[in-house]
């Protein structure tokens, strides 16, 4: 990587700059902006999120911010209500309450003398989907925005629900956000009220995954917040930026093909991380990718953003499995439009003899009853959320657990670009139960590769919204999506379908062993196929180095990923502990540290054996004055019912100055 060039204009910065709201409620702000903005307005820039700008995106912001600064803009990075140094509670993630405030930062922004009056939104994950959310209720100032690992739809596509099954990353992130959030503001900013706002944060805190896991269906908790309700809301420029070993690349493509706004996509091989900073190669120059976006929606250069490609995605080359990447062989494609014409569909049929390119007069029924342990190496639903990025591991051993259908060995390259589908003719002997699909790469020696996967609640076969019990030995078409990917299988390699009834610790399992009859006979695969790659490939600019603030190391992160199986009661455990490090930013003299231990155990042949914990450590502190959160979060199940157990304790000093507890009983609605 080359060294990152700044722009022309000199930047200075503010520690903490108050926005004060119609209620009173202040949120805090850091702000860079150029250091002639009084005499010379300039637009802004907003990114709007929980993360503590103090210390927990300190690092990121500085790597970003003074870059896009130093090219003529006002960057705001702003705490939500309730969380770092703002004012308030934090009720739920993307509640009204917080994309209310949202459009208040936005006009306040604009109606500063300092703004040109033009205001753009950046974000990743909470900030990206906040981004969409409050473009559509349309802040006549918000011109244009960059979407980062986000979704249109928060039901089917974030960390609750996927196919309408739970994922235990609802549970995850719960336990993450209730030690995260609690944490208090900073006395050097709020002064001496900073422990009653701490008690006061600490005693409303919402226990997170209680609230998701009340809403089973697509219900109207989801719809709000998800623009796919009315993709016509949204007026400003939109550019949807993703990655395949993300959990959030669907929503790209539809963005790409439903909005009337202005829209460009991106996606690359990376995790969920800003593309210049992903761990994943090939890296991305994306500061200056989003100048280039910036410059054209918020100062009206006539750069030719418009007449840009609307689609840049790359496509990955097949490679050995494995938990870790540091780069991703492929190349880079550029479509003018979505859905582009160059994207055919590709159909196999299953039959007893595997996939099959002709369609099978008759064939028979083939059971499959997956052990509960199945999917012990599928890694994480999100890579590059934590430290360890735990990609799917090979698939053979899950395989041998799965039903599955391989092709001959293919003669000719196989590009694939989209979402294939597998289409199933299946029966169940219970009235609920889930199915998961995956298609894999499986090369020479034999190894298989995950090349994307899809999961299903066969209650939710007709609709997320009204589910609806089985009808043992009933048979039902079903359609399985999986998971939109750019990916090349060369010739000598074969496609395999694999199908479970299980996918743990993915997914939380049906409350019975199902055993699942899929007919081969009217079930298919369809894979969209990229054709004439050699017409649009493309070259993007390499990531440029960047400049961090100085961070003073005490204890370095570490992580680690175990399998236990214990022979005596036959329990199997994936057991993962990741130690964020002990650092203190000398700019702030902040001392910060966070510790996480999670285990995921389940009998092979009880579904009712599931229990999932985690626990979180968070510190935050300044030589005398130390705080820490401890946040716990259990699950387990019977057959009717969820059983939710929480706890959060606050120390000061080393006391505990603060402790509650939840239990909750939440049915189980199919």
């Amino acid at each position: 990587m080359g060294n990152l060039p700044m722009g022309t204009y000199k930047v200075r910065s503010e520690e903490n700059l108050w926005i004060t709201l119609s209620d009173g409620c202040r949120l805090a702000a850091r702000m860079w902006y150029p250091d002639d903005y009084r005499e010379n307005p300039v637009p802004a820039i907003i990114e709007y999120i929980p993360y503590r700008k103090r210390d927990g995106s300190r690092l990121r912001d500085e790597g970003m911010y003074p870059h896009l600064a130093s090219y003529g803009y006002a960057c705001l990075r702003v705490d939500i209500r309730g969380n770092g140094e703002s004012d308030g509670l934090m009720e739920d993630e993307y509640s009204q309450q917080e994309l209310d405030d949202g459009v208040e930062v936005i006009n306040w922004v604009a109606a500063q003398p300092w703004c040109s009056g033009r205001v753009g939104m950046v974000g990743i994950s909470w900030g990206g989907f906040n981004g969409l959310q409050i473009a559509a209720m349309q802040p006549e100032a918000l011109k244009a925005i960059v979407t980062i690992c986000s979704t249109d739809d928060r039901y089917a596509d974030d960390i609750h629900y996927m196919g309408g099954c739970l994922l235990n990353d609802n549970m995850s992130w719960s336990s993450q956000m209730l030690a995260y959030s609690s944490r208090p503001p900073d006395p050097d900013i709020v002064g001496e009220s900073w422990r009653n706002l701490w008690l006061n944060r600490l005693e409303n805190m919402p226990l997170l995954a209680a609230n998701w896991l009340r809403h089973q269906h697509r219900d109207e908790f989801w719809k709000h917040g998800s623009v796919c309700e009315n993709y016509n809301d949204i007026k400003a420029a939109v550019y949807a930026v993703g990655g395949w070993t993300d959990g959030y690349s669907n929503a790209i493509p539809r963005l790409l093909q439903s909005l009337n706004s202005p829209v460009h996509g991106l996606i690359g091989p990376w995790e969920h991380k800003y593309p210049h900073i992903a761990k994943i190669g090939p890296d991305l120059d994306f500061l200056s990718d989003m100048r280039h976006w910036w410059d054209y929606w918020l100062k009206g250069f006539e750069n030719g953003v418009d007449q840009e490609p609307k689609f840049r995605a790359y496509i990955m080359d097949s490679v050995k499995p494995s938990i870790d990447y540091e780069y991703r062989p492929g190349f880079w494609i550029e479509e003018s439009e979505y859905p582009t014409p160059s994207i055919t569909n590709m159909s196999f049929y299953l039959s007893e003899s595997g996939l099959s390119l002709g369609c099978p007069i008759e064939g028979p029924e083939l059971e499959i009853c997956s052990p509960q342990h199945t999917g012990l190496n599928a890694g994480r639903w999100c890579a590059g959320m934590r430290l360890d990025m735990e990609n799917p591991q090979d698939q053979r051993p899950d395989d041998c657990y799965s039903l599955c259908f391989d092709s001959e060995v293919l003669e000719n390259e196989v590009v694939l670009l989209g979402a294939p589908v597998a289409s199933l003719v299946i029966s169940l002997d219970k009235p609920k139960g889930m199915v998961a699909v995956r298609l894999c790469d499986i090369h020479p020696d034999g190894a298989s590769t995950r090349i994307t996967y899809g999961l299903l609640n066969l209650c939710h076969r007709d609709s997320h919204e009204f589910p609806a019990e089985l009808e043992p030995g009933k048979s039902y078409s079903i359609q399985v999506k999986m998971n939109d990917i750019g990916y090349r299988i060369p010739p000598g390699h074969k496609l395999r379908l694999a199908i479970s009834t299980t996918y743990w610790p993915i997914a939380w399992p049906s409350p019975e062993v199902t055993t699942a009859k899929v007919s081969t006979l009217g079930s298919c695969l369809y894979l969209p196929l990229l054709k004439s790659k050699s017409n649009n490939q493309s070259k993007m600019p390499p990531a440029m180095s960047i400049k961090e603030d100085d961070v003073i190391i005490h204890r370095a992160a570490n992580s680690s990923r175990k399998i236990e199986h214990d022979c005596k009661s036959g329990r199997i455990s994936v057991r993962t502990t990741e130690d964020f490090g002990h650092k203190t930013f000398p700019a702030n003299a902040l001392e910060v540290s966070s510790y996480v231990e999670e285990s995921f155990t389940i009998h092979p042949n009880d579904p009712l054996s599931a229990s999932a914990e985690a626990t979180w450590i968070m510190t935050v502190g300044r030589k005398e004055w130390q705080t820490r959160t401890v946040g716990k979060t259990e699950m387990h199940t019977d057959r009717d019912n969820y059983f939710l157990n929480a706890s959060l304790d606050a120390y000061e000093a080393g006391e505990k100055i603060f402790s509650k507890e939840w239990q909750e009983v939440i049915p189980r609605e199919l």
